[in-house]
């Protein structure tokens, strides 16, 4: 390892989703420079590294769901030691969807600083590319592998408002779509991308009906991410007319001329003006 300072520091790479040319400068100083790289997959890591001209003089450990538990304790002891340790992925940022949460976690708990060098992201990127609107989205990382419990996270979003943006492995995705559709309707506008930034990749924009039969009949291979169009704003419900005349008479007892008071219902719930007036005078 290198020279210990006073206090550790846990740096979060993001890596390129594919294409190493989208790695940033500072993420490969950091890898030469690093005591200890914390890697996903230490043999992508490697050739990262191969691909970016950069030597990895710290010590490299492996870091993934099935050993994250164990890892971390050990990873926080060499950060209280005053090391600096690297966490990098197979691309995009640690913790979102990723190895990650439970060594920053356990790190900033330890009192240890946590930065980040920021680079791709298979969200932000999908989301860009879908053709949907982006100014409000909301990922949802990964399905339930359950049929029954994917169908019923499906349900309780099927009124969101906003993009979502969805994970899904290539065997599952067929499925994952036939049941988005069946939740959300055929013809919610959707988009499937596939292989970001690789040589293959390919962004399909259709309704999330088209899509599934799309992903039934062939064989889709790679890494995915799904785009969501947002559920259409529901219309204002139209209080019944007994409530109509309770809303104004609130309002004219506040002081507001009838006209007024009229005018302020309707506005309120997307009413035409007339409308109320004449469920007011129908008394």
């Amino acid at each position: 390892m290198g020279e210990m300072s006073e206090m550790g520091r846990l740096v979060l790479l993001g890596a390129p989703l594919g294409n190493p040319a989208d790695a940033s400068t500072r993420l490969g100083e950091v890898l030469a420079t690093a005591d200890v790289v914390a890697a996903e997959d230490t043999r992508r890591l490697s050739r990262l590294a191969r691909d970016l001209d950069v030597t990895i003089p710290g010590r490299i450990v492996s870091y993934f769901e099935g050993n994250e538990e164990r890892r971390t304790p050990e990873l926080v002891e060499v950060l209280t030691a005053g090391y600096l340790v690297a966490l990098v992925t197979d691309g995009g940022m640690p913790s979102v969807s990723d190895p990650g949460y439970r060594l920053v976690r356990a790190a900033l708990d330890a009192g240890i600083p946590v930065t980040a060098a920021p680079g791709p992201s298979a969200v932000t990127t999908a989301l860009a590319l879908s053709g949907l609107p982006c100014d409000r989205f909301c990922f949802e990382g990964f399905l339930p592998r359950s049929p029954g419990a994917r169908r019923a996270r499906l349900r309780a979003l099927a009124a969101e408002e906003r993009t979502l943006v969805l994970f899904e492995a290539p065997h599952r995705v067929a499925a994952a779509l036939t049941d988005l559709a069946d939740a959300f309707g055929a013809e919610r506008p959707a988009a499937l991308c596939r292989e970001l930034t690789k040589t293959y990749e390919e962004v399909l924009r259709r309704p999330l009906g088209d899509l599934a039969r799309w992903a039934a009949d062939g064989d889709p291979r790679g890494e995915i991410t799904l785009v969501v169009a947002g559920a259409p704003a529901a219309p204002p419900s139209r209080p019944d007319d007994d409530a109509l005349r309770a809303l104004v008479a609130e309002r004219e007892a506040a002081g507001r001329t009838r006209r007024d008071a009229i005018t302020d219902v309707a506005t309120a719930h997307g009413l035409r003006r007339r409308d109320v007036y004449t469920v007011v005078h129908q008394q």
